[in-house]
């Protein structure tokens, strides 16, 4: 079976790939390739694809890894029906209860008017009254 795969090339701390299409049981700098299809420099995110090369694999079962299948998708080359997007991981917190999200809040003292002045509606009343 045949895979579609990135292969990082590029010097320390400056990585570029190129998308090669080898053997699934071959480790990706193995060095064996059937073929590369293109291209890609993460850094000025510049691709190049042979898109004609890239469907030819793909309608015979070359199954794209899933940052290739993404790169893929993003430049307009339709995947196969058989083709599955892996699940989305999501993060879950191990001890969600100790969040301060889902603390229960404190409600603020309500602050309470000076017993010795009397409140305005009273005061009010006692000027009418005069």
């Amino acid at each position: 079976m045949l895979a579609i795969r990135m292969q990082r090339k590029g010097r320390a701390h400056y990585p570029t790939y190129r998308i090669v299409v080898q053997e699934s049981q071959r480790h990706p700098l193995s060095g064996r390739v059937v073929a590369e299809v293109g291209n890609y420099n993460p850094a000025t995110k510049n691709l190049t694809l042979d898109k004609e090369a890239v469907t030819k694999y793909l309608s015979n079962g070359a199954q794209p890894s899933s940052r290739v299948a993404f790169i893929l998708k993003k430049n307009g080359i339709k995947l196969p029906k058989w083709y599955k997007e892996p699940a989305q991981k999501h993060a879950e917190a191990k001890h969600a209860d100790k969040l301060r999200k889902n603390q229960p809040k404190e409600e603020a003292p309500v602050e309470e008017a000076p017993k010795d002045e009397a409140p305005e509606e009273e005061k009010t009343a006692e000027e009418t009254q005069e």
